[in-house]
């Protein structure tokens, strides 16, 4: 079934135009990955469909009644709201229906007969629309979101307005998620996540029940989440069914398949043009207007054809290339124990070499202490312990989450002709290589969003023959094309690399170490990433086999403990019996002699003197005595016996 319909959509902003003759349809249970350039309108189509932007010419349908799920947009809530609160609004129509059966089961006590049966009856269809709609599984739900998104405790008990906006945009997908909305427009999701949360996002939406439209460069999450890709460019879309991957090779074979049929219409209308020059040349020879006809004939089919337009694949990418670096001493960074606190303590005895040539990532929950590392490696922040050691000959370029210029009111081609000391004429063909030409080198820096601020400053470092590089999140706000490109410039480049990343398909492709923040210590490990992870998968089940073995063993100590126990109760029993048979025999040789004693006892006064009389009854009095001291041990025997 078709939930949404895009037919020939068109957006303007003034006389810009973003997008013209789009074309798609969103299916059930489509995943789809919308994909293109910077600049292609993704976002802008998102909200489209959302139904918080218009647009100019074309339609959009959507399904009756389908409820929509649109991650950009960040409610506006109470100051006294806090992040559980916020979670527990996705469930806000079960908590309605939950107070109204706590406000009629109240009334069941004061109710009788009709109005009771009523009340009843209404409960019942209430309880059954609760359960139904997993109003018994609300806590259960809210945790899985809780843990998979690493929302801390002392976050959940946090003013959802005094969160920062990565924060914010963590809990809005939590809530989401939570209220399963039949579509869910995502607009770069794995943003603001680490790789952790990243990974279990995917499988979350692996197993989604609805239709979900996401943008996103991070090509790991598509080729894990999507089977369709549309590809959104200037002047409409391409779709593509599968993943990622299949998109890489699918699209090859469009290329090179439309490439063919352009070159096979291009000969046929090069013969067809020399055969129209030869009747020509035939009817001036001999003067005849057959051949002249035939010519004339041939042109009409001609102009007929619906000609082909050369296909191209757009390499407008940034070059982010460096030629040739100064070489550096083969020990490039050397860490050694550091240690930092703030409020918490974030890492201890932190300790590595970066060599020459190596390209290591660290990686790591956020909050771990990542960026940390690096400004006390860039002496921007001091270690409260340990130290750092710079090789010799080294020149590093940085690269930080947030790029910042020493004077952003100017131009970008004033800045660089500025800072670097050479004329316009030289800043324009080098900002033409990070993609700034024509009117844009005029933009003030100011005026730049985060992913061009980014493009400058790469650029910079490039345009410095820095020898090693320490990059922070060097992908982010980069389109797919601009980080393959990137990708490729930094695997030739023949300095040192140290950077932080959550796009595994970056790790994967430029790392040649790992360096991992986990538990406040760091590990490394001498793998790419993919021999990263199978370190950890061994390691993982190292662990499970060494906790199967510990179990085992404390399974077998229990059981000799059991089976000693078992022995130890068992004597216990067969002695308790033996003092059983002894105690019996003894309380049948008291109760004889009491009975004798009350013969004696019982004999007139005359028959017994005085002092032997009373000495009588003194044993007596013991012997009543013991023996009742004697049933009560008899007793507890028994039950040791029986037990």
């Amino acid at each position: 079934m078709i939930e949404i319909g895009i037919s020939s959509l068109t957006k303007v902003y003034g006389t810009n135009k973003i997008f013209e003759n789009v074309t798609f349809d969103v299916k059930t249970k489509d995943r789809i990955g919308l994909i293109g350039r910077n600049g292609t309108g993704k976002s802008t189509l998102l909200k489209i469909i959302a139904g918080y932007e218009d647009y100019q010419n074309g339609q959009v349908f959507m399904k009756k009644n389908l409820t929509v799920g649109y991650l950009s947009q960040i409610p506006n809530y109470e100051d006294n709201n806090t992040v559980l609160d916020v979670l527990n609004e996705a469930f806000e129509n079960l908590h309605e229906i939950k107070k109204e059966m706590d406000k009629i089961e109240k009334t069941f006590d004061c109710l009788s007969g009709d109005e009771l049966q009523a009340a009843i009856y209404k409960y019942s269809s209430l309880h059954d629309s609760y359960e139904l709609s997993g109003g018994y599984n609300i806590n259960e739900k809210i945790n899985r979101i809780l843990f998979g998104l690493e929302i801390s405790e002392s976050m959940q008990r946090m003013e959802f307005n005094k969160l920062s906006g990565g924060e914010k945009t963590k809990i809005v997908l939590g809530k989401i998620l939570l209220e399963e909305p039949e579509l869910l427009l995502l607009d770069e999701p794995s943003n603001h996540l680490d790789i952790k949360s990243v990974e279990w996002l995917e499988g979350y939406l692996s197993t989604y029940s609805g239709t979900i439209v996401a943008v996103s460069h991070d090509r790991y999450f598509l080729d894990r989440v999507v089977n369709k890709i549309v590809e959104l460019e200037s002047d409409g879309a391409q779709i593509y069914f599968g993943n990622y991957s299949k998109y890489v090779a699918e699209k090859e074979l469009r290329f090179l398949q439309a490439m063919k049929d352009y070159e096979n219409q291009q000969n046929k209308i090069k013969k067809m043009e020399e055969q129209i020059q030869r009747y020509r040349i035939w009817g001036e020879m001999r003067d005849s207007d057959k051949m002249y006809k035939r010519a004339k004939e041939l042109e009409k089919r001609l102009e007929k054809i619906d000609k082909l337009d050369k296909p191209f694949i757009d390499k407008r990418t940034a070059n982010f290339k460096i030629i040739s670096v100064e070489r550096t001493g083969k020990e490039v960074i050397k860490v050694s124990g550091i240690e930092k606190t703030y409020d918490k303590k974030l890492f201890s005895d932190v300790s590595f070499t970066l060599f020459f040539n190596d390209s290591m990532c660290i990686l790591g929950e956020n909050g771990t202490g990542k960026t940390t590392i690096l400004k006390i490696i860039l002496n921007e922040d001091e270690p409260d312990s340990g130290d750092v050691q710079i090789g010799s000959n080294v020149k590093i370029g940085y690269l930080s989450q947030e790029v910042n210029f020493e004077n952003e009111d100017v131009s970008i081609v004033d800045y660089f002709s500025y800072y670097y000391g050479i004329s316009l004429r030289e800043a324009r063909t080098e900002l033409a290589k990070i993609l700034f030409t024509g009117e844009d080198v005029f933009k003030r820096i100011n005026t730049l969003s985060g992913g061009e601020k980014s493009r400058l400053k790469l650029g910079m470092l490039m345009y410095e023959n820095v020898n090693t590089l320490i990059l922070d999140e060097p992908t982010n706000h980069l389109d797919i094309e601009s980080r393959e490109v990137l990708e490729e410039s930094l695997i030739n480049y023949a300095g040192t690399l140290l950077f932080v990343s959550h796009d595994r398909y970056f790790v994967d492709k430029i790392a040649t170490c790992i360096g991992e923040l986990e538990n406040k210590e760091f590990k490394l490990y001498n793998f790419d990433y993919e021999g990263y992870k199978q370190e950890k998968q061994r390691i993982s089940e190292r662990q499970q086999v060494e906790h199967v073995e510990i179990k085992k063993e404390k399974t077998v100590s229990q059981n000799k403990e059991n089976m000693l126990r078992k022995k130890e109760e068992q004597k216990a029993k067969e002695k308790a019996k033996r003092d059983y048979i002894k105690l019996e025999n003894s309380i049948l040789e008291t109760e004889n002699k009491i009975i004798e004693f009350e013969n004696i006892l019982n004999l007139s006064s005359d028959e017994c003197d005085l002092d032997t009389y009373n000495n009588i009854y003194n044993e007596y009095t013991l012997l009543k005595e013991e023996i009742d001291k004697m049933y009560s041990a008899l007793e507890k025997l028994h039950t040791e016996i029986e037990g």
